[in-house]
């Protein structure tokens, strides 16, 4: 039997000499969509007034420019050859562990600038940060990229797949693993679990569980892809991110643990770093207190009492 499978059409809004595509609006929506989840976040735990919309401006723009960066950087070899291609950032190309990168370099810039606790505007943002990853791979679907290897179409039906997510995966004459949307589902479990922990967790678990719990995810999903950027002609970089991001968050988680007698996520309020404004104190108030403290502090106290120091 023979299926008619029309992909829907990438651009958005065809104005002549500029066509938006879907794949930017999409984009913009997760993003637009977790930093209002963060900022009313933000509200119930003290935070000052509009931080996260200023925090906002500077982790889009780092954010973008990390993403096409880290994607540009290991296709070379064609954008060596097609320099303008470097900016039409609109018909895809983006990499989500250089926005990453370059999101928390803005963050934690943002955060030491201000005097702020890094961990604790990153425990508020994690959330928010894996629901735009989400919505984000529908960016990836509207333009047929992203996905895994060949399948057949009755594959695609025994999974009860929608028909316009199989018409969108016939390309080029074969039908594919629609990998983003394994990636998007995986988000999205692990949003309602962050949203979930995270009131238990310790201030700075949230966003290494985030990092651990996307990361195994990624590295398995990544291994299905057919369009998977590449260390030399083995390795898909992804991957070697991944394993790498999980052993540095499990050491970070670790070594905080056994340094530092840290706050429950929920019970503590405000946002500044040590000698700043309370991470513990009530809403309003401020005492001098730091987001942590060392565990050996009060006994090192006790010994400095016996001493007569």
């Amino acid at each position: 039997m023979i299926f008619s499978a029309s992909p829907l059409n990438p651009i958005a809004l065809d104005l002549g000499p500029l066509e938006i595509h879907w794949y930017g609006i999409i984009i913009a929506a997760g993003m637009l969509l977790g930093f209002y989840l963060a900022d009313r976040e933000a509200d119930r735990r003290g935070l000052p007034e509009g931080m996260f919309m200023d925090l906002m401006f500077y982790i889009i723009i780092f954010s973008i420019i990390g993403a096409r960066l880290y994607y540009v950087i290991f296709q070379w070899e064609y954008y060596s050859r097609n320099p303008i291609d470097i900016i039409m950032i609109n018909e895809g190309g983006m990499a989500i562990h250089g926005g990453l990168i370059g999101g928390a370099l803005a963050g934690f810039i943002f955060c030491r600038v201000k005097g702020y606790s890094f961990f604790r505007i990153a425990d508020i943002a994690a959330p928010s940060l894996i629901l735009g990853q989400a919505i984000g791979r529908w960016g990836n679907f509207m333009n047929q990229e992203a996905h895994g290897g060949e399948v057949t179409r009755g594959f695609l039906e025994s999974l009860r797949l929608p028909e316009f997510i199989i018409n969108q995966m016939y390309i080029d004459g074969a039908y594919y693993h629609p990998t983003f949307l394994y990636e998007s589902l995986w988000n999205l479990l692990g949003f309602a679990i962050l949203l979930l922990l995270r009131p238990k967790l310790k201030v700075g678990q949230t966003i290494l569980l985030y990092l651990i719990y996307y990361s195994a995810g990624r590295f398995f999903i990544e291994g299905m892809r057919t369009d998977s950027l590449m260390i030399g002609e083995v390795l898909r970089t992804a991957q070697v991110i991944s394993i790498l991001l999980i052993v540095l968050a499990a050491a970070v988680w670790i070594w905080r643990e056994m340094k530092y007698d840290l706050p429950k996520y929920g019970s503590v309020q405000g946002v500044y770093g040590r000698g700043r404004a309370g991470a513990g104190a009530a809403p309003g108030k401020r005492k001098p207190a730091g987001q942590t403290v060392k565990k050996k502090q009060s006994h090192q106290k006790n010994k400095n009492r016996k001493k007569g120091r």
